[in-house]
C-alpha cells in the first residue's frame, strides 16, 4: 500500500529542519507552568496506573522523551523522521528510540500504559484523525492514558513553505477544534477526563489546547 503523500511531506521536512529544530525548541523546563503541569499529572496517572511504558509518538529530538523518563515513566520515543531519531539518540543514548509513523506506531496491540501526542498531530489531516485515534486506542492497555497537545484553531490549514531558521518545508498543518478534537476521541471509543485551553500568550498566534483521555479499563 504506498505511503500517504502528507507522510512523506512531514519525513522530508523533519529531516531537513532537524538540526535547527532540535536547537531552537524549547526544552520542558523553559515550558509555562500549565504545560508543564499538565505533563507532570500525565505522568502521575500513567505511574499510577501502571499498566505498562509510555510512547512518546512525534518525539523529534527527544526532548520531552527525556522529561517523562525524569518523571519516572518507561518510554519508547517514536518519530517518522529518521534525522531526529539520529539527534535524540544521541542526546539521549540510555532511551529507546524508533522511526515510526503515527499511523502506525512500532508497538503491539494493548501494550502501552501511555501515550503522548505532544505537539505532534497537526500535520495529520482531520479526516485521518479516527484512524490516528483507533490506533490509540488500540495499543493503550484497557485502562491506559492518553496525552495529546497542541495548536488549535477553527479547523484552519496552514501551508508554511519555510520554517526553523528559514528551511524549507513541505508539510501541512491543521489547526482542528477542541469540540471535533473531543468528539473523534470518543467515537473512536477514548473517554476524554480533562481537556485546557489556553489563550494565545504574548507573541504567540494560535491557541493551545491540552487533551488528556483513557481506554476504559475492561474495554
Amino acid at each position: 500500500m504506498p505511503e500517504p503523500t502528507y507522510l512523506a511531506a512531514v519525513r522530508e521536512s523533519y529531516d531537513t529542519v532537524a538540526a535547527a529544530y532540535a536547537e531552537l525548541v524549547r526544552s520542558p523546563a523553559e515550558l509555562d507552568p500549565l504545560s508543564r503541569a499538565m505533563l507532570a499529572a500525565f505522568a502521575e496517572v500513567v505511574r499510577t496506573a501502571g499498566l505498562g511504558p509510555v510512547a512518546d509518538l512525534g518525539c523529534g529530538p527527544g526532548k520531552v522523551t527525556a522529561h517523562l523518563a525524569d518523571l519516572g515513566l518507561s518510554v519508547l520515543g517514536v518519530d517518522l523522521s529518521p534525522k531526529m531519531i539520529e539527534l535524540a539518540r544521541r542526546a539521549h543514548p540510555d532511551l529507546a528510540f524508533a522511526v515510526g509513523s503515527m499511523t502506525a506506531p512500532p508497538i503491539r496491540d494493548g501494550t502501552l500504559g501511555g501515550i503522548l501526542a505532544y505537539y505532534s498531530a497537526h500535520h495529520t489531516p482531520p479526516e485521518v484523525l479516527p484512524v490516528v485515534f483507533a490506533g490509540f486506542r488500540r495499543a493503550l492497555a484497557p485502562g491506559g492514558h492518553l496525552m495529546m497537545a497542541g495548536h488549535v484553531g477553527d479547523d484552519e490549514l496552514l501551508l508554511p513553505t519555510r520554517a526553523y531558521g528559514g528551511h524549507p518545508v513541505s508539510y501541512e498543518s491543521h489547526l482542528v477544534r477542541p469540540d471535533r478534537i473531543v468528539a473523534l476521541m470518543g467515537r473512536a471509543g477514548l473517554e476524554v477526563t480533562s481537556r485546557l485551553l489556553q489563550e494565545p500568550g504574548e507573541g504567540a498566534k494560535w491557541a493551545v489546547g491540552t487533551f488528556l483521555a483513557r481506554r476504559p479499563a475492561g474495554l
